[in-house]
């Protein structure tokens, strides 16, 4: 509800510091499979139409779509995404986040369904927009939420493996279709709309989910409802002590924000805060999008054109094609997500569009002289889209991470939709035609500017990305309403609000007049430091104190389930690293101890 204007005033908050501070728990799993589990549906969504794209171009498919409508098809859905990301991104800065995660899902739930029904292009194109919206501005509202809710520690992690669950849904959609486009099975007018009516399905299941995931704190104190925001955090931290069974640790002092509470952010605001105050970070988050977006919708909305017109694939197996191709993409942000909080953004980030690109490059040239077929293709695929999907889920991150509080889920939706627009829309409308052309000459260009895209994008993050790991949103961009900084702006020498020195101490996020294409307060090529990786290296030492333990046993012992997803693997690899922990065979030791059976040497014991 609208807080009116007469009800605003200056208060002092440790909202976000007392949030950042939580050990993992069952309620962040809570908040990650209500509304996380959304990709899921976006994958499903689109890894069907792909699927789908040979059955709706049959006759006897009920719609008789021709190549290039699919391709069409496919770019209405993106624009549709385009559109609702703008306006309920909008809303979702205006009326929070959790009114609008409600509505956007509802809004794709009924889309879907009436997808099911379609028996004209038309008809099906509107739903395909529609649908678009729904996820375009699940996108803005979810994002927004989960960085706003989950601990600094582990939000790269906690982000990559959101996004990434995408392909989850790729997955499942592409298995469901080898089953549905069975025309043994299912008559083929049939088959393709019980694809549509399952993914429906699944979101009503998640909606049931995500009605007990509370309204963002941070949105809460800054629009006139610090009361509410104060008892979130209550019950967050009475629900997280009763899983934990612990203490919560103090939340220090200097951790108090004094924010003048607003009812609103005025276009001009979003405009000025993006293009003058933070327009490195906007250049930064237009080529990730870009980049990404060309690569994704280019390549997935006509995957399944491309193996039956050049590979002879029938198009009811299209989808053992995509499931392994699906399963390499959710495995990158998998097994590459921890590597964001402790590697850093910045290496990471680049190292994932770079690698992408190249190795595009090389399926490219290998797809040009006919010396692929359908599975080496699909496995050449599968590698550059490992790289690729870490890298595409980090764009999300960045944007969502990058700038201030008030302007959060619009410069989401902002960069979701120029790159999306530019890279979604163009893309599969000129696969489509140049797919149409039956040459693999001019696919293969198709790849090669998807690669230049991505390569390019991967060297701006290096030149001017944010080292956001392990740093509270406040820390990497001090909100609009901030009291206590004038310039929580990257390239700002003067603010509206009064002057950090007027305050007596600097909000975290201040600059000192650094160039206006400085992307962050502090030096960007610092190496990630792990603010919590000592005290859990610790830990682990002190639970080895006088015994061996194997690992399940002694991530038990130091109750690694609460450090959040991936952080137990990397404190015993960093521990191991420094001589501190070593093992033979299931079981790890102190190194002291070890070096004590071996007789003193003071070496560690071979883990061979």
């Amino acid at each position: 509800m609208a807080t009116d204007a007469s009800e605003l005033s200056t208060i002092e908050t440790n909202v976000p510091a007392r949030l950042d501070r939580l050990p993992w728990a069952r309620w962040h799993w809570m908040v990650l499979v209500g509304l996380g589990t959304v990709w899921i549906l976006d994958g499903l969504e689109v890894t069907i139409v792909g699927s789908l794209g040979g059955r709706l171009t049959e006759s006897d498919s009920g719609l008789g779509l021709t190549t290039s409508q699919v391709g069409l098809a496919a770019s209405i859905y993106v624009a549709g995404a385009v559109l609702g990301s703008l306006f309920f991104g909008w809303l979702t800065d205006r009326l929070g986040r959790k009114r609008l995660f409600m509505v956007t899902l509802g809004v794709y739930l009924l889309a879907t369904v009436l997808t099911a029904f379609a028996h004209t292009p038309w008809w099906f194109f509107a739903c395909r927009f529609f649908t678009g919206a729904g996820i375009g501005g699940e996108y803005a509202a979810i994002n927004s939420a989960i960085d706003e809710l989950i601990p600094a520690r582990v939000r790269g992690t906690v982000d990559l493996i959101v996004n990434g669950s995408y392909w989850l849904g790729a997955a499942a959609g592409a298995a469901l279709t080898v089953v549905l486009l069975n025309t043994n099975i299912f008559p083929a007018n049939v088959g393709w709309r019980l694809a549509f009516g399952l993914g429906a399905l699944l979101g009503v299941c998640i909606l049931f989910v995500r009605r007990n995931v509370p309204e963002s704190p941070r949105w809460l104190f800054i629009h006139g409802q610090e009361d509410d925001a104060n008892h979130i955090v209550d019950d967050i931290e009475q629900q997280v002590r009763r899983d934990s069974g612990e203490d919560l640790d103090d939340v220090s002092e200097d951790a108090v924000l004094t924010i003048e509470q607003r009812g609103s952010t005025s276009f001009t605001e979003v405009a000025r805060t993006m293009l003058r105050d933070y327009r490195s970070r906007s250049l930064l988050g237009l080529a990730l999008f870009i980049g990404q977006a060309f690569l994704y919708n280019a390549v997935f909305f006509t995957q399944a054109l491309v193996l039956t017109t050049f590979l002879g694939v029938d198009s009811a197996s299209v989808g053992w094609y995509i499931v392994p191709l699906a399963i390499g993409n959710f495995l990158g942000p998998l097994i590459l997500g921890r590597l964001f909080d402790v590697v850093g953004r910045k290496t990471m980030i680049t190292l994932s569009y770079v690698a992408s690109g190249v190795l595009l490059i090389g399926t490219g040239a290998l797809f040009q002289a006919g010396s692929l077929s359908a599975t080496t293709l699909t496995i050449c695929w599968s590698v550059v889209f490992f790289f690729a999907s870490a890298g595409a889920s980090a764009a999300y991150l960045t944007v969502s991470e990058v700038f201030p509080m008030e302007t959060r889920a619009m410069a989401i939706a902002l960069f979701y939709a120029l790159g999306t627009g530019i890279g979604g829309i163009i893309g599969p409308v000129l696969f489509g035609k140049l797919i149409s052309t039956e040459d693999t000459g001019p696919v293969a260009f198709g790849y090669y500017l998807g690669a230049g895209l991505m390569i390019a994008a991967g060297l701006v993050e290096l030149w001017i990305g944010v080292d956001a790991e392990q740093r509270s949103l406040e820390d990497i961009a001090a909100p609009l309403s901030a009291q206590d900084d004038s310039a929580a702006h990257e390239g700002s020498a003067s603010a509206a609000r009064p002057s950090a020195a007027s305050s007596g101490r600097r909000l975290p996020g201040a600059t000192t007049g650094r160039s206006m294409w400085s992307p962050s307060p502090f030096r960007t090529s610092r190496a990630a430091t792990d603010m919590y990786g000592d005290r859990e290296v610790a830990s682990l030492v002190e639970a080895l104190a006088d015994r061996e333990l194997n690992r399940q046993a002694l991530a038990d012992a130091v109750g690694a389930r609460r450090w959040g997803p991936g952080r137990f693997g990397t404190a015993l690899a960093r521990a191991e690293r420094s001589g501190q922990v070593v093992h033979r065979g299931r079981l790890y030791a102190r190194a002291s101890q070890s070096a004590q059976r071996e007789g003193g040497t003071g070496q560690p014991r071979s883990t061979a």
